[in-house]
């Protein structure tokens, strides 16, 4: 196996450019697929056009802090544990 530049494996850096490439794909995704949503949703919506980006930007920064918070909370109690307590319970 062949080693790139900065010491790993060349397969693991074509690994991480796919997860890149998926990652990117999913987030066009989701943003084409809030705004096909916004047709159905703009009954509900009461003095904002459907398509409005301050709206837009507003919600993925709390949906960002709810996924920061939900990822780093347990992890944060995972550092916590004794881990020698719990690889004996195991």
């Amino acid at each position: 196996m062949g080693r790139t530049w900065h010491g790993g494996l060349l397969f693991q850096s074509e690994h991480y450019g796919q997860v890149d490439a998926m990652r990117f794909s999913l987030i066009g995704i989701g943003i084409g697929g809030a705004l096909g949503l916004t047709r159905f949703l703009s009954s509900l919506l009461y003095g904002i056009k459907p398509t409005d980006p301050l709206t837009f930007a507003i919600v993925s920064l709390v949906l960002s802090v709810v996924a920061l918070v939900a990822c780093y909370l347990p992890a944060r109690r995972a550092t916590r544990a004794d881990l020698i307590a719990a690889l004996r319970y195991e």
